[in-house]
């Protein structure tokens, strides 16, 4: 690496995190964060994601759709010299305009926007407050929305789409008569990320329904100031773009290389394909019929070879008069993609133990490593902090407030490391390289924390990152994935409750028995999280702690080893005084089992208690709201990608699971099935068509299924989701059956007579009505006379609490 690549890459974060990159006079230049998601069709980016969790990084590059030729291959340049600078661990990707792979999407949660121009006409990226702004913005998709500037005339209008009108002060929202709900929830957050993001969360957000216009009067009145009366019928709906097949069974494997200055592309083997046709000393690329095209570089190639990897890649998709928006990937010899292996007919992993040992963990969960970090190693050899995701062990200063009545407020340093569902934390954490302070300010939220906190969590940050001139890394945290330096920060005393509050003089309810999964193998990478205190929360290959009022049980199931049953001992001595009782799996009191409301079935299939499956598992979403049947790729999946209106595919590699949403149409049902098969029988890697198929319906699922997310909860399903769709779309069927407007918090939210909900069987209940959240329907002078509490201290209490108020109310 040359001194001037190193000055380049100088503010390159290591930390977990997005950070972006525009090309500008052949330049890196960084995008404030407030800017990401907005891209220039006239540039080109580089998109640097730093997982976290002991896992790799990985390196986009996007070229938007009016960007030069010289730009483009500056982009190229810049990703493989970061990817050196990294040390060779991360996967390169190359990302079009408008085909951008479902990993890219995933980084921007509330939408892509294409704006018109570049760096080269003049345009900013984002000026915060600046009000001075008229655009219309063409809003597609269900799950990754993309926003895309069009003239700002009725014309650029159809019905089957949602279209943003944004005036800097004001954003009318204008949702097509064709277009779904999840559409337009979907575009309502991407309106208030604008708004928060780019106007400081001072602009007003509208909503007018196409076809009932003449319900918002006021809104039209804006609207046709602009674009002047609507003259002729909207253009019809516009199909959305049909992706290619998930999978293409024509796959083949060519050894890549020069020959006498011509390049040399000769195939080596077509489907299925074995890890040992990869050979350390070469570089190959991988032909997944057209749709994608994989390039692997063997840890001894030469230095040459690695380094024009991606400009053979696509010499080889002109090649082929392959489409120019063809997906490339490339990736070094262990670090492959898991969409790689999984084209493999198995693949073994270096280092990879037989039987119950220390590797093993279950689905998405990152493979537990014991690696022994010297901190001066970690410091002389940045390639070695960048695949471990580590800036240092964890010992540097740490210092945590929690949000209480919107402020900071310090944390006693003897309860550090336990975080409440119902709190919002900054955790400062201090450390020194080269005698220098470095700082990290992670912001943590609670899954039951309330906006308010959650917004003045944010706040907080930027007073701290003021204070310390604006030296902190920022980083949040969202409860249940933190990251592995965050876990190592606690040493090994990191506690994660469902609900409450740390927040002192707050008498929490009495919640009865409590249950913790605890995971790790040593002080850098445990932590322990409340679970639903039933059986079937528990996992054959884990250690778990239930507290009691009168003993604390620590059980040991048959597939955890020593070192997790040590780092569960310790645990228990942080989480509790009590006597400690250990139980061994098979062998439990029956105490134990009445303390957990009953014996019932649990994850402890066999097949469970080996070390890190061969495959990950992979999810798929199978829909046909864009009018005919797909099946597309849910990137790093967790329960909340579980969609309800939609049938869900997961792929363990020894199982397929098809579950079905509550909302999910018979059409989308049948398919599901037939696909799952066709599925099996085009995968490139030679799938046993008699793979087991399991159904699952929503509310019904079994051990086997839950056991490959973390911390399943049954009771999950979205209480913000229903609010919002209410709010939106069934006003006059809601009147109809009685309901009444009431102002809300967040603006107007829809009330019905409890009446309509006490003691009412599903089939009996309102339209639209979730039989399940029924509490939801309720003001909240109705809420607090019939269950007794408040509706924020509600929403703190453990799930079994919950339910015992909503059953003696007669809303369950």
């Amino acid at each position: 690496m040359s001194l001037e690549n190193d000055y380049t890459f100088r503010n390159v974060s290591r930390s977990p995190g997005l950070q972006i990159w525009t090309i500008n006079n052949m330049q890196m230049v960084p995008v404030p964060a407030q800017a990401f998601g907005n891209f220039f069709e006239g540039d080109c980016y580089i998109v640097l994601n730093n997982k976290g969790s002991g896992q790799t990084a990985d390196i986009h590059y996007w070229i938007g759709n009016t960007s030069s030729q010289d730009e483009q291959g500056a982009a190229a340049i810049y990703t493989t010299q970061l990817d050196e600078y990294l040390g060779g661990s991360p996967v390169q990707y190359r990302e079009v305009q408008g085909s951008e792979s479902p990993r890219f999407r995933s980084y921007f949660k509330n939408g892509l926007i294409y704006k018109k121009g570049g760096v080269a006409s003049g345009f900013h990226h984002v000026d915060t407050n600046v009000y001075n702004i008229l655009r219309l913005l063409h809003v597609k998709g269900r799950k990754h929305v993309t926003a895309t500037e069009v003239d700002v005339s009725w014309k650029s209008f159809n019905k089957g789409d949602i279209f943003l009108l944004d005036m800097g002060k004001a954003i009318v929202q204008w949702n097509g008569p064709e277009s779904n709900r999840r559409e337009k929830l979907k575009a309502v957050m991407l309106a208030q990320d604008i708004r928060d993001r780019e106007r400081g969360g001072r602009a007003q957000i509208g909503v007018i329904e196409g076809g009932e216009e003449q319900s918002s009067p006021e809104l039209m009145k804006v609207m046709t100031a602009v674009l002047g009366q609507r003259s002729g019928p909207l253009q019809e709906a516009i199909p959305d773009d049909a992706p290619d097949q998930v999978q293409k069974t024509n796959v083949k494997l060519y050894h890549v290389f020069e020959n006498s200055g011509n390049l040399v592309v000769q195939e080596v083997a077509t489907q299925p394909l074995t890890q040992d046709l990869l050979n350390s000393s070469d570089c190959y690329i991988l032909d997944q019929g057209g749709s994608s095209v994989m390039v692997w570089k063997g840890k001894h190639s030469s230095k040459e070879e690695r380094r024009e990897a991606l400009n053979r890649a696509t010499g080889y998709i002109k090649a082929k008069n392959y489409p120019s928006s063809t997906t490339v990937e490339v990736m070094n010899e262990g670090g492959e993609s898991a969409m790689f292996k999984h084209l493999f007919k198995s693949w073994r992993e270096k280092g990879q133990t037989q039987g119950l040992g220390t590797t093993y963990s279950v689905g998405k969960i990152a493979k537990v490593d014991q690696v022994k970090f010297d901190v001066m190693e970690l410091h002389a050899r940045p390639e070695l902090a960048a695949q471990q995701r580590m800036v240092d062990d964890g010992s540097g200063d740490v210092k945590v407030w929690r949000i209480e009545k919107l402020e900071l407020a310090e944390v006693n340093p003897s309860t550090y490391g336990q975080f409440y569902g119902g709190d919002c934390y900054l955790v400062l954490y201090t450390y020194q390289i080269s005698n220098q302070q470095q700082y990290i300010l992670y912001m943590w939220q609670g899954r039951h924390a309330t906006k308010d906190e959650i917004t003045a969590c944010a706040y907080q940050a930027v007073n701290i990152d003021n204070k310390y001139n604006g030296a902190p890394v920022q980083v949040r945290v969202v409860m249940g994935k933190e990251p592995r330096h965050f876990l190592a920060i606690f040493k090994g005393k990191l506690i994660v409750f469902e609900g409450g509050t740390g927040r002192p003089g707050v008498i929490s309810p009495d919640s009865g028995p409590r249950l913790f999964q605890v995971r790790g193998t040593n002080e850098l990478n445990t932590k322990a999280t409340e679970v639903l205190a039933r059986a079937s929360s528990l996992n054959t290959n884990d250690v778990f702690l239930l507290k009691t009022d009168q003993m604390c049980y620590l059980w040991y199931g048959k597939g955890c080893s020593g070192d997790e049953r040590v780092m569960g001992r310790a645990m228990s001595d942080v989480l509790s005084k009590q006597d400690k009782q250990v139980v061994m799996e098979g062998q439990e009191p029956a105490e134990f089992w009445v303390a957990l409301g009953g014996k019932a079935p649990y994850a402890s299939d066999k097949r469970l208690q080996r070390e890190e499956p061969p495959h990950s598992p992979r999810l798929f979403e199978c829909s046909n709201q864009t009018g005919r049947f797909q099946m597309t790729e849910v990137e790093d999946f967790a329960q909340s990608d579980l969609d309800e209106e939609d049938v869900m595919l997961l792929d363990t590699w020894e199982e397929i699971f098809l579950w079905v949403g509550n909302l999910a149409n018979e059409y989308e049902t049948k398919e599901a099935w037939n696909s799952s098969l066709e599925y099996l029988r085009s995968h490139p890697a030679g799938r046993d068509p008699d793979t087991p198929i399991t159904f699952v319906k929503q509310g019904y699922e079994p051990p086997t299924f839950t056991g490959w997310f973390n911390a399943w909860d049954p009771h999950k399903w979205s209480v913000s989701l229903t609010v919002s769709l209410i709010t939106m779309g069934d006003k006059q069927s809601i009147i109809n059956n009685g309901g009444t407007m009431s102002p809300s918090a967040g603006g107007s939210g829809m009330y019905l007579d409890p009446q309509l909900l006490l003691n009412k069987s599903p089939s009996e209940l309102p339209q639209g009505v979730d039989p399940t959240q029924r509490e939801v329907y309720l003001s909240d002078l109705d809420f607090e006379n019939l269950l007794g509490t408040k509706r924020a201290d509600f929403q703190r209490l453990p799930k079994w609490r919950q339910n015992d108020l909503k059953k003696k109310a007669g809303l369950f």
